[in-house]
């Protein structure tokens, strides 16, 4: 890793409650006419899909999981911290404790987890398994199981395995951050 990628971190903004998507617009339009679009790399507005069904019919609508928040992944600098915070709708960082102090980063962890659950960037995990061979489950509701593999969808990063529950074999739709190697 070089000096960049560790000094790029996420980092919340507080927003007015309904302006997240115009300060998403105002951030990125900003970082592009200032010349900061190696320091201002990404404004995500965390949302999630839900699903009604009404008179027979499905109704998908998004809503935010966050509202009032907006995520900005940037390098901070002095500049970039400038710009962010005097965005129009931006009212400050979550993590600033005020007097000029900049704000502290998200864990990666924390970015992990909601970037998994907005179907984005799911965890990069590299691991060579082949159809039938025989991998330990270590998290999730098979955890501590061994099943066969079945199905490799290297693509989103998930297998397919049978494992051996009750007396018959259940398919098992896991990620490769769940599964390890059985080595002998």
């Amino acid at each position: 890793m070089n000096e960049i990628e560790l000094s790029k971190a996420w980092y919340v903004l507080h927003t007015y409650s309904g302006y997240e998507n115009k300060v998403k617009q105002n951030l990125e339009s900003r970082a592009t006419s200032m010349g900061m679009e190696d320091n201002i790399l990404q404004v995500l507005i965390p949302e999630e899909q839900t699903y009604e069904e009404k008179n027979g019919e499905t109704k998908v609508s998004t809503s935010k999981v966050f509202p009032g928040y907006v995520l900005v992944e940037m390098i901070m600098s002095d500049d970039a911290w400038y710009i962010v915070r005097n965005t129009p709708g931006v009212t400050g960082f979550v993590g600033s404790h005020g007097a000029g102090s900049k704000p502290s980063p998200l864990l990666p962890e924390e970015v992990d987890q909601i970037l998994r659950s907005m179907g984005i960037n799911p965890r990069k995990v590299n691991i060579d398994v082949e159809i039938g061979e025989r991998v330990k489950i270590v998290t999730g509701a098979f955890a501590g199981m061994e099943g066969t593999i079945t199905e490799i969808e290297s693509e989103k990063g998930k297998v397919k395995a049978l494992v051996e529950m009750f007396g018959r074999e259940t398919n098992a739709e896991l990620e490769y951050d769940q599964i390890a190697q059985i080595k002998d």
